[in-house]
């Protein structure tokens, strides 16, 4: 995974020489970096913060005798990396569930995002994860639009022995997302995930009805799925469901094909809201938590001195 991204970091550290670092030598290193960080789906302006960051750090610095001028500069990337995910923040999910099941409440959790990333498979993923902490669990078939939506969500659910509330096609997903909550308080049920539509961000109806169920719903957890293969379509739709929703955090799917690693990192700049999973495959125990250190290692970790 990630080999794009690794590559191009790498060879910009490579082409540092071995002597003090001044402003122009910041400004080749990025100019040469920039395009290959786009090709790798980082966004520009998570470069151009970087670039301005790393031009503070690294103009003027002398590096010891016995010391390499790369390993300096990739350590003040790796740095840069691990304190944007930081200032994301992270979601003790576990946590946050035992915390409203001690008070007898359920856990709302709410997916956003358009046809095509993965969702309701993603929405499977995270409800076999929960089932297997021992929490119990309901799904919404929110997704009142898709043909086919309410059935494919039914399935996963009926592979996971877990119960399923839905309407008719057309039918108020908020509706249906309230319905779910109420089977869940009545039930003790612990956590309800909610399946929404996936529409387009440039769609402000459905946008706007998407506004409604969270109103409606008041999750506790709103999370974005986005397709780590889609480039900047990702991010875009990062950007746009961020300003209508506040999302609380990203699931990146489809990571385990991902050569070039940038999508993690535009959300997190861009959001400033984590990533918390990444798909790693089609089957339900293929969803593992985002790592933020093994992340930056896998793109800057390895000889990069070559």
């Amino acid at each position: 995974m990630f080999d794009k991204l690794k590559k191009s970091l790498s060879n910009a550290v490579k082409s540092i020489g071995e002597k003090e670092l001044n402003e122009k030598d910041i400004d080749k290193i990025f100019s040469d970096l920039q395009i290959s960080l786009l090709e790798s789906d980082v966004a520009q302006e998570a470069i151009d913060d970087l670039a301005e960051r790393m031009k503070k750090e690294l103009v003027g610095q002398k590096v010891e005798k016995g010391d390499k001028m790369q390993q300096f500069v990739k350590n003040k990337l790796e740095e840069y990396l691990l304190q944007m995910f930081e200032k994301a923040g992270t979601v003790n999910l576990v946590a946050n569930i035992n915390t409203k099941k001690a008070r007898k409440e359920p856990y709302i959790i709410v997916f956003l995002g358009i046809n095509g990333t993965g969702k309701t498979t993603t929405i499977a993923k995270v409800a076999n994860m929960l089932k297997k902490n021992s929490f119990s669990l309901v799904i919404a078939a929110g997704d009142t639009h898709r043909a086919g939506a309410i059935e494919q969500i039914s399935q996963h659910a009926a592979n996971l022995s877990i119960k399923v509330i839905a309407q008719r096609y057309g039918a108020d997903p908020a509706a249906v997302g309230r319905d779910a909550i109420l089977h869940a308080k009545s039930n003790r049920i612990d956590v309800v995930l909610v399946d929404t539509a996936g529409r387009m961000q440039t769609s402000k109806n459905l946008m706007d009805e998407m506004g409604k169920i969270i109103r409606v719903v008041n999750p506790d957890l709103k999370i974005f799925i986005g397709d780590s293969l889609a480039g900047n379509d990702t991010i875009n739709q990062a950007r746009e469901f961020f300003q209508y929703t506040k999302f609380d955090g990203a699931i990146l799917t489809k990571t385990d094909a991902d050569v070039k690693g940038g999508a993690a990192i535009s959300i997190a700049h861009i959001t400033g809201k984590p990533v918390l999973y990444l798909g790693v495959g089609q089957g339900y125990d293929d969803l593992v938590p985002f790592d933020a250190k093994s992340f930056v290692n896998s793109i800057l970790g390895g000889n990069i001195e070559g």
